[in-house]
């Protein structure tokens, strides 16, 4: 598949994962991150990564290279306003280590909450063949070779992947 065309078709989404990320690390400008996102699309359609590849496994990939992205750049970056000057005490010093704190909090808050989310949804919705599935699909293998490994049709997986989708979708509509 050409960029352009994987771009088209993917813009809107990933313009759902650049603001998601963007909102909980207003530090990186949505713009940045959007290129950043296309980018790494560029780089892995030149090197063919992509060609039998689902969207949702490339929105995937696309969604970890900016956090990762995120993570390996918010120590470097520090916001500064040209209007705001540093006390002698050092008072600028101590707000941008409270910030910093403040954000390192709220990672971890919000990793709690997906992890916490994610227990519920498995523990409480899931049958034992969708708790079985999960492994594989997060490692992007074929509809073939999950329901090889877990013995059952690819059919079956798609339709059980479905479910899984439907019944996450409900746990994240009453938040």
């Amino acid at each position: 598949m050409a960029y352009e065309e994987l771009v088209r078709k993917l813009t809107p989404k990933l313009r759902g994962i650049v603001h998601r990320i963007y909102t909980a690390t207003p530090s990186v400008d949505s713009a940045d991150l959007m290129q950043e996102a296309l980018l790494h699309l560029w780089q892995a359609c030149a090197q063919g990564e992509l060609d039998d590849k689902t969207d949702s496994y490339i929105l995937q990939g696309c969604y970890f290279h900016l956090k990762n992205y995120v993570r390996t750049i918010k120590g470097r970056n520090r916001l500064v306003s040209i209007d705001e000057e540093e006390d002698e005490d050092n008072d600028h010093a101590r707000t941008m280590l409270f910030k910093r704190c403040e954000e390192a909090a709220h990672d971890n808050r919000e990793y709690l909450n997906d992890r916490l989310l994610a227990d519920v949804i498995i523990n409480n919705g899931l049958t034992p063949k969708e708790k079985a599935l999960l492994p594989w699909l997060s490692l992007g293998l074929t509809t073939r070779e999950i329901g090889a490994r877990v013995g059952v049709s690819h059919v079956a997986v798609v339709k059980m992947t479905k479910v899984i989708r439907g019944k996450c979708l409900k746990y994240l509509d009453k938040e």
